[in-house]
């Protein structure tokens, strides 16, 4: 009785020992399985957080492109604006006095150009290659610039010196192209022979 008593509690002892050891073993494996379901998600916000992140850069450089684009239209939209107004230019092919080069223009519906801002001086001095008639001239009275349109000089782009109505018979402007496609207008006799620059509205 007593040897059954004591086969009974070794069997006993080694079943505990082994559900003990069974259910240490399940504990560190549910342990390890939740680590590295907290690991996981610890790496998911870290990737929600980046993305996040990177959704607001994409989205404030969105914006940026987005502004950038309105003013390229806008400016656009100006230039456009700006060149339908000045027309568009050509210049005639033989050399011809003041006179004849505005008849020529006229002839095919334009005139003499007219420049009276800085941005047109710069952009009429950027195509000319030759000297040019513009339309400008002192003809009907001595000292008052008149545009062919018959409005007024009020801003002129001279050259340093002039207009000095050399030997008192320089009544007409021509436009010559140098370095310097701000103040490059000269008087002259209107009877020289220049090309001329026409403008078309």
């Amino acid at each position: 009785m007593t040897v059954c008593l004591g086969l009974i509690c070794v069997l006993l002892l080694v079943i505990i020992i082994f559900i003990t050891a069974k259910r240490e073993s399940l504990l560190n494996s549910y342990k390890n399985t939740v680590e590295e379901i907290n690991q996981t998600i610890n790496n998911l916000q870290d990737n929600y957080t980046d993305l996040t992140q990177k959704k607001l850069e994409l989205e404030n450089s969105f914006n940026s492109l987005s502004q950038k684009k309105m003013e390229l239209e806008s400016k656009v939209t100006e230039l456009t604006r700006e060149a339908s107004k000045q027309g568009f230019f050509f210049i005639s092919c033989e050399l011809k006095s003041w006179s004849e080069s505005r008849k020529y223009c006229r002839d095919r519906g334009a005139d003499l150009v007219i420049i009276n801002t800085e941005e047109k001086q710069r952009l009429i001095s950027s195509v000319v290659k030759d000297r040019v008639w513009i339309g400008l001239s002192d003809i009907e009275t001595e000292g008052r610039m008149i545009w062919v349109d018959n409005s007024t000089l009020n801003r002129g782009f001279w050259f340093r010196g002039e207009p000095n109505n050399y030997e008192g018979n320089e009544d007409c402007v021509e436009l010559i192209p140098t370095n310097d496609s701000v103040n490059n207008w000269n008087d002259l006799p209107c009877s020289e022979k220049r090309k001329g620059i026409c403008e078309k509205n």
